[in-house]
């Protein structure tokens, strides 16, 4: 900070060949402005300006002194246009994760419409079902489905999903409809990840265990064998909403359904997020919700 004491006032009264006017020019005073030429010119050891009543004019050591300082201010002044500008239209790098389906099924063809607005955004797309440290790792965004645990992340809900439990007709027909949630264990439930299906019954939540003849880590797995007629499935609405309205899929226990779940985009708290990631996020809100 030393070395840049003075230099603003220094070319202030360059530019404006009196001390008063450059004070007027730095909303400071003129004996600021004199204050600091004298500590300048004391520690370059050198006279940078003439100085009589009517006129202030630089010495030769002092032309070329603003000449080198001139070009740095301009450098400052066109760094921080950059800067700016950076603000004003998204460019650069984004790193962001998603769940593999939901990534591959909505989130990757917005991405891709998104470098169609924005071409000067490269986006590395991670698709997993790790729940990865965004900060740890690197990433500027993640997409998260459903409850999200306590963190330290910024959230924006992009929109929502609800869980259905549905079995084929044939199926249904079989072996019956379930009209609550203790019926459960007589039926063949398929399962995913989680050996939990969660409700909501009477205004409380509800986690009941359940069991089946199939464990599949695959929404599409679980969802081609309820197809099938194999048993009953818990699973979101992007995946079986197609085959509720079409009649191939029934929905059970609706009674007990939870309410909408938030999907969300997830960053590290940063209170200058930058313009590719704001707008980016935005951009998946609008075109989610």
């Amino acid at each position: 900070m030393f070395l840049w004491e003075g230099v603003m006032e220094f070319v202030a009264v360059a530019e404006r060949e009196s001390f008063t006017s450059a004070a007027k020019k730095l909303g400071i005073s003129t004996a600021q402005v004199s204050r600091q030429i004298s500590a300048l010119e004391s520690r370059l050891s050198t006279k940078l300006f003439y100085r009589t009543t009517r006129k202030v004019s630089l010495t030769e050591e002092g032309a070329i002194y603003y000449r080198h300082c001139r070009q740095v201010l301009d450098g400052l002044e066109e760094a921080e246009r950059a800067i700016t500008s950076l603000r004003d239209k998204p460019q650069g790098l984004v790193k962001l994760t998603a769940p593999v389906t939901y990534g591959e099924q909505f989130i990757m063809p917005l991405v891709n419409d998104f470098q169609q607005l924005y071409p000067d955004v490269s986006i590395n797309v991670d698709l997993t079902n790790q729940q990865i440290d965004l900060v740890e790792a690197g990433y500027d965004l993640a997409i998260r489905l459903g409850r999200l645990s306590s963190s330290t992340m910024m959230a924006k809900r992009l929109t929502t999903r609800t869980q259905f439990v549905c079995g084929s007709p044939d199926y249904l027909t079989k072996y019956g409809i379930p009209h609550s949630l203790s019926e459960l264990h007589q039926h063949n439930c398929l399962v995913g990840n989680h050996d939990h299906w969660r409700f909501q019954d009477q205004g409380k939540e509800k986690s009941i265990k359940v069991d089946g003849s199939l464990r599949c880590n695959s929404g599409y797995g679980l969802l081609d064998a309820v197809r099938k007629g194999l048993g009953l499935t818990q699973l979101p609405d992007y995946y079986v909403s197609e085959d509720l309205a079409e009649g191939n899929l029934v929905a059970v226990l609706t009674q007990y359904q939870e309410p909408e779940e938030g999907i969300w985009a997830l960053y590290p708290h940063n209170r200058h997020l930058s313009p590719k990631v704001r707008m980016l996020v935005d951009y998946l809100a609008q075109q989610l919700g």
